[in-house]
């Protein structure tokens, strides 16, 4: 059977009665739409986190959307983010009208270097959207510091770092408004789409409510255009209500799968592991690794049964569908080159050991004949 890396199966097994009962739950409410489910997770969500407010969404890409809408930025305006993320990060800036701006990561994390944030504003520059990338934080000292500085806003992209932490503080909690993306892959996963903004800032609340739903605050009654239909579905709010009470419990289980590539896979020359920066805690997304003979790697494990993922092949900035912003191969240096050499590897909270083995053996016998 071939490996991949993420599965949902053993979870959904040992999960089952829990995640069907939640289905019954919502069937037997009497309401489908923005009903208990949605409201109890929202609440129990902001909690978690330490804020006043949280908004779900129907999905990731449009939390960033509608969180950059409710914080003011629109057409003309330019928002600095990286390239080396997923697609849908630079969609959504795209989405509101604005012009996305890109900065390069550092080689050593892979995260948006802060260094050459203050150098990419503009008088049109609006917000800042750091990603915190494969499971960790983007360091916010300095982004903060500036954004004081510039009168910048901050909306943090957490669609990969549910629950991490950064000198203790948790992702999301660092800015003006942060997004979550429940895609089923994610640390918090759904059982389809699913997104939630949160801010402690009542007004940007306010916004965001309005924004979900057509730019209502009372039935059929617009009092903001244009506005979205944008709400998170009742069945999977109360999935991943279930599954909120379990997060924590996920994050050890990333974090034990990581330990043991860490220990099995350090003696492999020319692998480079990942490395968690000094006062961040790693919830492990993925699990990405680098390599100058990449596709090579894929292709020697594809032939064992093992397929693994490149998060990501191409830079943003690279793709034709964003040609027309001007940015052109050669600009971003470091994100092209890591685009090269990038993988991930199996990384979900149910891999089993002999799974994990299956992985690590392979590559101690694929990469030295490389």
């Amino acid at each position: 059977m071939t490996l991949r890396v993420w599965d949902y199966g053993a979870e959904y097994a040992k999960e089952k009665n829990d995640i069907l009962d939640a289905v019954e739950t919502v069937f037997e409410s009497g309401q489908l739409i923005l009903g208990a489910s949605v409201r109890n997770f929202e609440t129990e969500f902001a909690a978690y986190h330490g804020v006043p407010f949280a908004t779900g969404v129907d999905n990731g890409t449009n939390a960033i959307k509608l969180g950059l809408e409710a914080i003011g930025v629109g057409p003309g305006d330019e928002v600095i983010t990286v390239s080396n993320t997923a697609a849908p990060t630079v969609v959504a800036i795209v989405g509101t009208g604005a012009t996305p701006v890109f900065v390069d990561v550092r080689e050593r994390d892979f995260l948006m270097d802060t260094d050459q944030v203050a150098d990419a504003v503009t008088a049109r520059t609006k917000a800042v959207v750091p990603v915190h990338l494969y499971g960790q934080c983007v360091d916010m000292a300095p982004l903060r510091r500036l954004a004081a500085e510039r009168g910048l806003r901050i909306l943090e992209d957490c669609a990969q770092s549910h629950g991490a932490r950064q000198q203790g503080q948790l992702a999301g909690t660092m800015s003006d408004v942060a997004a979550f993306s429940f895609y089923p892959t994610k640390v918090l996963g759904a059982y389809g789409d699913g997104g939630a903004v949160i801010t402690s800032d009542a007004d940007t609340n306010r916004n965001l409510r309005q924004l979900r739903y057509y730019g209502m605050e009372e039935v059929y009654y617009v009092v903001r255009s244009p506005g979205h239909n944008s709400r998170l579905d009742e069945l999977q709010a109360e999935i991943l209500r279930r599954k909120l009470r379990r997060l924590d419990a996920y994050i050890e289980d990333r974090n034990r799968v990581a330990r043991r590539y860490e220990r099995y896979l350090a003696d492999i020359d020319g692998l480079l592991l990942p490395r968690t920066n000094r006062g961040n805690t790693h919830v492990y997304y993925v699990y990405v690794v680098r390599h100058p003979a990449r596709d090579a790697i894929l292709d020697a494990l594809r032939a064992k049964g093992i397929s693994l993922n490149i998060s990501y092949p191409w830079p943003v900035h690279t793709m034709s569908g964003f040609a027309h912003f001007g940015w052109e191969p050669g600009m971003l240096p470091v994100t092209e080159k890591l685009a090269g050499e990038i993988f991930s590897l199996p990384m979900y909270p149910s891999l089993s050991e002999a799974d994990q083995d299956r992985v690590i053996e392979a590559l101690h016998e694929v990469v030295p004949t490389l």
